[in-house]
């Protein structure tokens, strides 16, 4: 150690030599404990502090063993008397489906080989049927076939069983305990996991889960349909009221002009026009013969005439039947045609619209019938033989934990606050 170059004092001169038999690493430790030369400044230190008294139990120790034993010891030590004395085994029934749509391919598509053959899975069928599972409806309907309340009542277990008069919002919450699902949403998959004093009461909850899951899909399978259809009915309704308009209004007219077929009835006035001219034709040169032969006054020639005349009267008023606006239904029969031919028309047009709505109907119902919906279930209901719950060391494992980190965090507090004061 350098020394300094003012006179040591007679107190660090002693002090130094009384300790001459100790090492350098000790004089190092003075020098740094402020008994060193540079660090006298010539003026007196204070003594060195005394060493620590060994350490003695005091109230505050007594206080952090008794809390440690109250809180989490005595805790630990009734959870393990309850479950490994009072509470009852369970057993577990597994089940495992997928939600599956199966695309049928038309034979034109099947023969340009652009669609699969094989079942797809329908993700959003998955995520509603997941929340279906979890849901209140499935539990009431559920505890109305089985009578969930009576099958989970266990007196001596009141921890994992249920109360007989619970309400439905808390049958719900125990019915979270006792079903759990785990979905993957990736390949579509849902395991279902039901737990129950009994092996044939936990299977039967996960035969009626699984029946009530198909319910549900039939039911989205028949709204997918209806919805699919329901513009093509439509349309189709729409079809046969103008249909019905159509033949309601020819039928009227008919009943109106007492004319079943004006375009048939035309053609047999036009052959009656053609043989009354011929009649005419006929009589006139009957008459012209009697006019070269016969005297005025013969009552033939009167007969000719008379004929003559009838034929030329009819002719004319068949004529007019043609062109006649005396405003009755049979008077212009021109107009009468063109009436027909207007309704016949709105006839046809209602005819294809209705052939041609049928038509839409029946390929959106066939469509619909191609895309179909199912549950498949690649883990049937499954019945146990040895029970697997409660899991009675995870549980106390768990609890331990969890109360010994209490109680760290607690002692940490408390010596927080006591630092500070």
């Amino acid at each position: 150690m350098t020394q300094s170059s003012e006179a040591p004092k007679p107190k660090a001169e002693a002090k130094i030599n009384k300790d001459a038999h100790a090492s350098s690493t000790e004089l190092d430790e003075l020098d740094d404990d402020g008994w060193g030369d540079d660090e006298q400044g010539g003026k007196d230190l204070p003594p060195p502090r005394p060493p620590a008294k060994p350490a003695r139990r005091r109230k505050r120790h007594s206080m952090i063993r008794r809390f440690f034993v109250i809180g989490v010891l005595a805790p630990i030590l009734l959870a393990t008397l309850y479950l490994y004395v009072i509470a009852k085994d369970q057993y577990a029934s597994y089940l495992g489906f997928s939600v599956r749509a199966e695309d049928s391919a038309s034979p034109v598509e099947m023969l340009g080989g652009i669609t699969e053959l094989a079942g797809s899975s329908s993700g959003a069928d998955t995520d509603v049927l997941f929340e279906f599972i979890q849901s209140q409806r499935i539990v009431r309907l559920v505890d109305e076939k089985l009578d969930l309340r009576k099958m989970y009542h266990m007196p001596s277990d009141p921890v994992f069983g249920i109360d007989p008069d619970v309400t439905i919002e808390g049958l719900q919450k125990f019915w979270g305990r006792v079903v759990k699902v785990f979905y993957d949403s990736g390949s579509g998959l849902i395991e279902v996991r039901v737990t129950a004093f009994d092996p044939d009461d936990a299977k039967a909850v996960a035969d009626a889960i699984y029946d009530e899951s198909t319910v549900m899909i039939n039911k989205l399978t028949a709204v997918a349909r209806d919805d699919a259809t329901s513009y093509a009915r439509s349309e189709l309704e729409k079809a046969v009221e103008r249909l019905s308009n159509a033949r309601a209004a020819i039928q009227k007219f008919r009943l109106e002009t007492q004319i079943i077929d004006p375009e048939a009835d035309i053609v047999g006035r036009m052959g009656l026009l053609n043989s009354l001219q011929n009649q005419l034709a006929s009589a006139q040169i009957d008459l012209d013969i009697l006019m070269q032969t016969a005297r005025e006054g013969d009552p033939r020639l009167i007969q000719a005439r008379r004929r003559v005349d009838v034929i030329e009267q009819r002719l004319a008023n068949e004529r007019d039947r043609f062109s006649a606006t005396d405003g009755t239904v049979n008077g212009a029969y021109a107009n009468l045609i063109g009436d027909y031919e207007r309704l016949s028309v709105d006839k046809q047009f209602a005819e294809q619209a209705y052939l041609s709505a049928l038509a839409g109907v029946d390929a959106a119902t066939a469509e619909a019938s191609r895309k179909s919906r199912y549950l498949a279930a690649y883990i049937e209901p499954t019945l146990a033989e040895k029970p697997q719950y409660p899991r009675r060391l995870i549980i106390l494992a768990t609890l331990a934990g969890f109360l010994i980190g209490i109680w760290i965090v607690a002692t940490m507090i408390y010596y927080s606050i006591r630092d500070r004061r």
